[in-house]
């Protein structure tokens, strides 16, 4: 139950098992579902988890726990082409333009699978749903339409309200809360179409390290989780990147500067993108072949 895990976390001052923390976060998705069965949570409660999680620091046991219980109540896609790619950022680099919703684009034509997993801004300029809707695209289709996109174009967008309905209940109090939350990081990791292979960015080594083991717990076939210098989740071309790769036998980590992908170094603010239009008409220049050449390079 939430109020057993507040306890714990409040009281006790204990971190939560995978198993009790999956619970709580089965509690807030029933709290969504319009004919719920079991305990569900409140609102007060839920406001008190995500604030006693995020002052105690977020475990890989924990994230691993939530993950698989938001996996349990989203919509599924079934797709027949394999294996599956996602490529999402968990947020922190709030002015960095949309470059790993571009770089899907770039996977998907160099013959990647690309199931992309995303939703609109919490804490940044800018999210996937709203560049994607930006560049015309319509983001709210069904499961199978976008397995169809994906097995006739090589990509397809999965908007999270869409596939995710039990979250209508924590969707209108996430912005409510004002600071960033757990379900920053478990966004990118419950992919409604269980895809295999991740490319993740993570504002700091620290949480990029912990990514990496939720997904190896989460069994990923190869996944990377960056975190580039001065604190952007992707893969930067501003300085050195942190590399953690997931494989079947486990995590390594490297770290990669611009130089080691060819690429020149730029300052932090060439970087730098705008709203979801203003990163749209950058992305078109870029597919034009014009555009930032930072961006471009980013991308």
């Amino acid at each position: 139950m939430i109020r057993d895990a507040l306890i714990a976390l409040v009281e006790e001052r204990r971190d939560l098992t995978r198993q009790e923390a999956a619970e709580a976060m089965r509690e807030m998705m029933r709290a969504g579902l319009e004919n719920p069965t079991g305990e569900v949570a409140t609102p007060a409660q839920f406001g008190a988890f995500m604030a006693a999680l995020r002052l105690k620091g977020e475990t890989v046991e924990e994230i691993t726990g939530m993950a698989q219980a938001m996996r349990e109540h989203a919509l599924r896609l079934d797709v027949k082409v394999q294996p599956l790619l996602d490529t999402a950022g968990t947020g922190g680099s709030k002015k960095v333009f949309n470059a790993s919703t571009a770089g899907a684009f770039v996977a998907a034509a160099a013959g990647a699978k690309v199931a992309k997993h995303g939703n609109r801004a919490m804490t940044s300029n800018s999210g996937a749903a709203d560049f994607l809707e930006a560049l015309g695209a319509q983001i709210a289709l069904t499961p199978p339409q976008v397995a169809e996109c994906i097995e006739k174009t090589g990509m397809g967008f999965m908007f999270a309200q869409t596939f995710h309905p039990a979250m209508k209940f924590a969707g209108p109090l996430r912005p409510q809360i004002g600071f960033r939350t757990v379900f920053n990081i478990l966004g990118p990791l419950t992919n409604p179409a269980y895809a295999k292979c991740h490319v993740m960015g993570a504002a700091t080594p620290e949480l990029a390290e912990r990514l990496a083991q939720v997904l190896a717990n989460l069994d990923m076939r190869h996944a990377i989780v960056a975190s580039g210098a001065g604190n952007v989740d992707d893969i930067s071309v501003t300085g050195p990147t942190e590399i953690y790769e997931v494989r079947a036998n486990g995590v390594t980590h490297r770290t990669i500067t611009p130089a080691d992908l060819g690429l020149q170094q730029y300052a932090p603010e060439e970087i730098v993108g705008g709203d979801a239009k203003e990163n749209a008409r950058i992305f078109r220049e870029v597919l034009s072949g014009e555009g930032p050449l930072p961006i471009r390079d980013m991308i």
